[in-house]
């Protein structure tokens, strides 16, 4: 009785040691063990025989019992047993019942139990996961701090404690070099559920990494006053975020710099001195765009709200700030603002208008008047006026019935003469002439 009471508190100690640092319930542990123990008594008597395993809480162990029919004469010890033997168990078994014999578990040798101590381990490993992965499924979209473990293959694995994150290639920012035990901060990507363990995925390059970080630096965005509305991120380098605020009261873009910077300067330095522009949001496309395009400023803007498009007139002084260091200001901004976004010179824009004006021009029949009605409804050669009809172009004030009519036939002649190769060309126009029939 002894031995069975020291046997119990120790097997319960052990449960409550498992639990406490490994978190794993009681009962995951008894089936484990149960799983161990009828893995390693088949390694010894074969696959035939039938085994069960019960957790006694009494004696505080595991115990096996061998289930054998009984008859009148056995042919098989560990299927069968003799009616006789079976009566001195169990005086009240008849033949053909199958009576449960308790098997002593210190005979399965040291092959035995290395096989139930790794079963044990396995069972133990996807508790573990399976609890890893409870704790971490619902954590999605967090931010979440560890430290550099190892590296393995270009992917950066990160000690959380309990378990390690990976964070891959194409989720590191290219110019940030991390060393080991270095602390890092990610934000959680996905929780991969997998056979062996679960694969908790980091990033530092998602968007949404720059958006958490906000939350954490700004009251305002995690109290939900301050909304980022939308966000583009070219990682290490530069990011746009444009912001809301819910209060009229408060400035979005002064709550998200803060004091002298502070506030920014914190993402900043988290980021490890990517550059980030923070600008006022508007329902408003036109003005989003301009807002999304500083520090330039705009000069003109003509929109087309069915391709989502829009073309910005600058002066030529702000053309290289608006387009930005090879192109980066211009593509976030498409990025932050989701239109398309075509930026020109006033000189080029100029330019094109008088490149336009000529080819107009270049038509016989078109002068310099009905080139400049034409122009200002935006025809700019004669491709677009062949892809209007006679009665399109009767709509457009100072073009009458015949004059639309004769405009067609001279674009038809004109892109024959193209196509012929005769045409005339922009400098053999001397200059605009009105006259007779030619308007």
């Amino acid at each position: 009785m002894i031995e069975k009471r020291d046997n119990h508190f120790s097997l319960e100690r052990v449960l409550a040691e498992v639990r406490r640092e490994k978190g794993i319930d009681k009962s995951v542990i008894i089936e484990a063990l149960k799983a161990a123990l009828l893995s390693a008594a088949r390694k010894k008597y074969g696959p035939q025989i039938e085994l069960e395993a019960h957790y006694n809480p009494d004696l505080g162990e595991i115990e096996l019992f061998n289930f054998r029919t009984v008859v009148e004469k056995p042919r098989n010890e560990y299927t069968e047993i003799s009616f006789e033997e079976a009566r001195a168990l169990d005086p009240g078994v008849e033949i053909g019942d199958s009576l449960g014999i308790k098997l002593e578990t210190k005979d399965f040798g040291r092959i035995a139990a290395q096989t139930a101590k790794q079963v044990i381990i396995q069972k133990i490993r996807d508790a573990e996961g399976e609890n890893i992965y409870q704790d971490f499924k619902d954590r999605k979209g967090e931010i979440i701090t560890g430290s550099v473990h190892r590296f393995n293959k270009g992917n950066i694995i990160v000690n959380l404690g309990r378990t390690e994150a990976v964070i891959p290639p194409s989720e590191q920012v290219p110019r940030e070099t991390f060393h080991q035990g270095d602390r890092i901060k990610a934000y959680i990507l996905d929780i991969r559920k997998s056979t062996r363990e679960p694969q908790i995925v980091l990033s530092r390059t998602n968007p949404q990494f720059l958006v958490k970080l906000f939350e954490l630096e700004v009251p305002e965005i995690s109290e939900g006053i301050v909304k980022i509305k939308s966000v583009a991120r070219e990682p290490g380098v530069r990011s746009k975020i444009a912001v809301a605020s819910e209060d009229p009261d408060i400035d979005p873009v002064g709550a998200c710099v803060g004091a002298k910077g502070s506030r920014v300067q914190g993402v900043v330095q988290e980021l490890r001195g990517e550059k980030i522009d923070i600008i006022p949001w508007s329902d408003d496309p036109t003005k989003f765009v301009c807002n999304a395009l500083l520090p330039a400023e705009i000069s003109e803007v003509i929109i087309d709200e069915s391709e989502k498009s829009m073309e910005i007139i600058v002066e030529d002084d702000q053309l290289s700030l608006a387009i930005g260091k090879l192109g980066q200001n211009v593509r976030l901004a498409v990025k932050l603002t989701g239109w398309k976004i075509d930026i020109k010179s006033r000189s080029r824009v100029k330019e094109i208008s008088r490149e336009a004006f000529k080819e107009l021009l270049a038509i016989p029949g078109i002068g310099g008047i009905t080139a400049e009605i034409l122009f200002k409804e935006g025809f700019f050669s004669a491709h677009d006026l062949a892809s209007v009809s006679v009665e399109e172009l009767m709509n457009i004030p100072g073009i009458g019935e015949k004059k639309a009519h004769n405009i067609k036939v001279a674009v038809e002649k004109y892109l024959e003469q193209i196509s012929e190769g005769e045409a005339r060309t922009p400098e053999k126009i001397e200059g605009p002439k009105d006259k007779g029939n030619n308007e």
